[in-house]
């Protein structure tokens, strides 16, 4: 009870000497604060139980690298399901939606639960990445910080926005990135309103990261050697085949996942997911975990650290070749890895996997190159622009991805390159996907919030207030004397009919009636059904259905003034009204166009 007076005192105080405005700034500032430590926290976590669990296959058996994807799986379902008990959701398409939904609400659940979650799926091998987990925790803090103070929706979205951004800048230490990536990845718009809350959050989450870390960083690398406008036709040949990389990227998650996701059991996912995973990693090592070990080796000159991942391989063969074909195996292999570990319950993303696998990509074009006796290209500089060309194809955000490689090697000397294999990546892809990995099923379904004006403020509007139920029912069997009854009562000249079980039936308009209603002889011999017309289904929309779809019902006949709502039963809600539908969109759009 203390808590909640002074609860709401502080709030009050607020409202009589703080601005909205101060009170956002204030907040980003927070936010940024909160989702920095919790990127160092998770990153240091997973990085120290990963050591760990290494260290012990070193000394005792590599054999225990067959069952620890099948432990980490497990111990991630059973926590999923008797300690958070609800589901996590798959991370970034999770948050999407409640951009796009739910006004940018976050289970508060989803401060913790998802790090804890994909501690136990990292640490013992999942190989996944964690800068998805840490968006979706920092986007909850941002949300409920905002719900804590009492922020409108607009406000919530935007400070969901701020954590997201704190959290990508704090893993990298790359503010210009984590803003990048809510703008590109969340579909927010970059106005002067979110400009700077977004940096401030960025900022914030930076300093913190290098408070606790030093100059440590998730991956950093000094580019020693130079751009020459030489080398532009293999750039966009490197972005050529980063296209292709991508699209199998996509693909195959796609593929793998909807494989498991046809598993009814959730043991059994994870039985085959955790065995298969084991698999491959006892035969493949470099696929343990997020994978920025491997890349770190390959651009450290370390090749031995990748080549002795495939025993199998007679010790005779060029070396060369062997680590073509080492690098080939991991851009494929890394994909199906990724998918498995989600497919089977595992929690992560591919935000990691994709800058691994575009590393490597780069590297083996320019390794390929050199072996072919063409001009010599530098394999770190390529890695380091295949890194950003694949996430840009599998993230469809560029700008994020140019800023971040930008940002992680101290500076812009890779700035061309990095725009010319990009830009080549991304209109290669986009033809034949037009939605990032983590939109892609939400837009499908009408889900997905975009930069379109229009097309964001039907997302962002609630179906459930427009809809009018004020209208007076009559039922199958009544007689027209019982429709009049009902015509006297009304203010409207719709009457919806409906069966016992209020399954809706059809309308009946007074214009229909019109010519018998002053027929007393009639009024015991008509019922409604004969009066009644069935509608098309132009005419009828469901409650789960996106608003936009009302909308383009509206627009395809521009003599339909009225739609009716029902429910997945059939069962009758209300009807939609087009003067309502489009008087409440222009009353939002003026609210909301304060840039």
């Amino acid at each position: 009870m203390k808590g909640d007076r002074l609860y709401k005192r502080l709030h009050i105080w607020r409202l009589r000497h703080m601005s909205d405005t101060s009170l956002l700034l204030l907040l980003s500032v927070l936010v940024g604060v909160l989702s920095g430590c919790a990127a160092v926290l998770l990153k240091t976590v997973v990085h120290w139980g990963s050591v760990f669990m290494l260290r012990l296959s070193d000394n005792t058996s590599h054999w225990l690298m067959l069952l620890f994807p099948l432990v980490g799986i497990t111990l991630t379902l059973l926590f999923v399901r008797y300690v958070l008990v609800h589901p996590i959701g798959h991370g970034i398409p999770n948050v999407l939606f409640a951009i796009s939904r739910r006004g940018g609400k976050l289970p508060s659940r989803n401060m913790w639960g998802s790090m804890a979650a994909s501690t136990l799926t990292v640490s013992f091998g999942g190989s996944v990445g964690l800068e998805a987990p840490i968006a979706s925790t920092g986007s909850a803090i941002g949300s409920n910080v905002g719900r804590l103070f009492r922020l409108n929706p607009k406000q919530v979205r935007l400070l969901l926005g701020c954590g997201a951004a704190g959290a990508i800048a704090g893993i990298f230490k790359a503010p210009l990135a984590g803003m990048l990536f809510v703008v590109e990845v969340f579909l927010l718009d970059f106005t002067k309103t979110s400009a700077i809350p977004l940096l401030l959050s960025s900022i914030s989450a930076t300093t913190v990261a290098y408070f606790l870390m030093g100059n440590e960083v998730q991956f950093a690398f000094q580019v020693v050697e130079t751009f020459e406008l030489s080398q532009i036709p293999y750039y966009i040949v490197l972005g050529v085949f980063c296209a292709l990389v991508s699209i199998y990227f996509l693909r195959i998650t796609d593929r793998v996942e909807g494989w498991f996701a046809r598993r009814r059991s959730t043991w059994m996912r994870a039985l085959i997911g955790g065995v298969a995973l084991g698999v491959l990693i006892y035969l493949f090592p470099p696929l343990y975990g997020e994978g920025y070990n491997s890349l770190s080796a390959l651009l450290g000159g370390r090749f031995d650290d990748i080549n002795w991942a495939l025993p199998i391989i007679d010790g005779r063969m060029d070396k060369e070749i062997l680590l073509l074909a080492v690098l080939l195996a991991l851009i494929l292999l890394k994909a199906v890895a990724t998918a498995t570990t989600i497919g089977s319950g595992g929690v992560g993303g591919t935000f990691g996997p994709s800058l691994v696998v575009g590393g490597v990509s780069g590297f083996f074009v320019a390794t390929l190159s050199n072996y072919l006796g063409l001009p010599t290209q530098s394999t770190a500089n390529f890695a380091l622009v295949g890194m950003a060309a694949v996430m840009a194809g599998v993230m469809h955000a560029p700008l994020m991805a140019t800023f971040l490689i930008a940002e992680i090697t101290g500076g812009y000397a890779l700035m061309a390159p990095l725009l010319i294999s990009v830009a080549v990546t991304y209109l290669c892809v986009n033809p034949f996907e037009q939605h990032s990995i983590y939109a892609r099923k939400l837009a499908a379904h009408g889900d997905l919030m975009t930069h379109d004006k229009d097309q964001s403020a039907w997302q962002l509007m609630d179906m459930h207030k427009l809809i009018e139920n004020n209208f007076i029912i009559v039922r199958q069997g009544d007689t027209l004397r019982q429709l009049i009854s009902a015509i006297e009562e009304s203010r409207r000249n719709i009457f919806p009919v409906l069966d016992d079980e209020d399954h809706f039936l059809g309308v009946i308009h007074l214009d229909d009636v019109r010519h018998i209603i002053f027929r007393p002889e009639l009024y015991d011999k008509r019922r409604v059904e004969e009066l009644m017309h069935p509608l098309s289904e132009g005419d009828i929309v469901r409650i789960e259905d996106p608003l936009v779809e009302v909308v383009n019902k509206f627009r395809l006949d521009s003599s339909r003034y009225n739609l009716i709502v029902i429910d997945k039963d059939d069962n009758y809600i209300g009807f939609l009204s087009r003067a309502n539908t489009f008087t409440a969109y222009r009353r939002f759009i003026s609210e909301s166009s304060d840039e």
